[in-house]
């Protein structure tokens, strides 16, 4: 194997570095509004508003249009395709008004999830055909990070070697189409909780598939210092019976970060994988608190664990905007303050709170 390789120039390093840092500057994280339109349709349906272009354009408008105080918790947006290309009331383009925020727009650039033949039901994640030519036009459309999710199973014999290892071929493959055109690339290898494991067996399994993300980025020359890790907090199965303390929780995430993640990477933005809005901060504060080497921000990439309040308060209703804003205006603050370990449970309730939001073989 060659060991002669270019990172990428110097001024691409330095911009790539800055983005990835800005996005996780303290007490800031990430809002994932980058649900696809199939999935937007079942969050519309739950608060009976039709799945249609203007009520998601209506959705995403309260979403980016409220107290721009918003900017000190949330420091970037994953869009959706369809949503950066749609404009508010006034016909500015979305993507606009987020940067008048000073809040970066991202993009999700996967094609989403196909089976892997000869498999356990193991799937890998489609889309890098074209994807030099979409991150060439979207940096130019103003987005300056993007996400891709790879998704695995635990069971009795996944996930296998097979899917762990073309899972983080694909990864390592899209961080550097990303870097190569100047933008951030967030790395998501999704544990999804669903299955009655414990929690050491997530922490086992967590630490094997990063191990191997880190290895393809590795082989792939990606520049760590320009990306950011999108992983599953290590928790037990959604159907296992022994559930975990926030501390046991904290304790086994940051473990299994300690054992796999460079310190090179700037941040580490965790998704929510189906816990309440609540848990998703109490956990998020227990990480942050827990003592031990941390070289890394720890924060939120949230998608349901910011938004189910927002949409219970809206109810599709222009005179509930405002009140739906407060919403997202308050968990945002939550979650920025579980982000530096800050958070007292209990103290913010909202409108969805504690409502259950795990979907089984979750899909965006």
């Amino acid at each position: 194997m060659t060991t002669y390789f270019n990172y990428p120039p110097p001024a691409v390093q330095k911009e790539l570095k800055c983005i990835a840092d800005l996005i996780v500057a303290p007490g800031k994280g990430i809002l994932a509004a980058d649900e696809s339109v199939s999935t937007m349709g079942k969050r519309l349906v739950e608060i009976k508003v039709e799945n249609t272009e203007e009520y998601r354009r209506q959705y995403r408008q309260l979403l980016f249009s409220g107290d721009p105080k918003l900017a000190e918790n949330i420091s970037g947006v994953i869009l959706f395709h369809e949503t950066l290309y749609q404009k508010n009331d006034n016909g500015e383009p979305l993507v606009d008004a987020l940067k008048k925020k000073c809040i970066i727009p991202g993009i999700k650039v996967d094609c989403g999830v196909v089976n892997l033949y000869g498999s356990e039901d193991e799937v890998t994640t489609q889309g890098l055909d074209n994807l030099g030519s979409r991150c060439a036009q979207y940096k130019k459309d103003g987005c300056d990070f993007a996400k891709w999710r790879c998704v695995l199973k635990i069971g009795k014999n996944t996930p296998s070697y097979q899917a762990i290892l073309e899972n983080a071929n694909v990864l390592a493959r899209y961080a550097s189409i990303c870097q190569s055109q100047r933008i951030v690339p967030i790395v998501e290898p999704e544990i999804v909780p669903d299955g009655d494991h414990d929690i050491d067996r997530c922490q086992k399994v967590t630490e094997t598939v990063l191990a191997a993300v880190y290895k393809a980025l590795n082989d792939h020359h990606v520049y760590l210092e320009g990306t950011l890790l999108k992983p599953n907090m290590v928790t037990p199965g959604q159907s296992c019976p022994v559930r975990a303390t926030p501390e046991e929780i904290a304790r086994a995430t940051v473990t299994a970060l300690q054992r796999t993640v460079p310190p090179a990477v700037p941040g580490i933005c965790f998704l929510s994988g189906g816990q309440t809005e609540e848990e998703a901060t109490v956990h998020l504060n227990a990480i942050n608190a827990y003592e031990g080497k941390k070289p890394w921000k720890l924060t939120f990439s949230y998608g349901r664990a910011l938004q189910a309040s927002v949409l219970a308060a809206w109810g599709g209703k222009k005179e509930n905007v405002p009140a739906a804003q407060a919403e997202l205006m308050k968990r945002a603050q939550a979650n920025g303050s579980a982000s530096l370990g800050q958070y007292v449970a209990g103290t913010v309730a909202g409108a969805a709170g504690e409502k259950n939001l795990f979907v089984k073989d979750h899909v965006y």
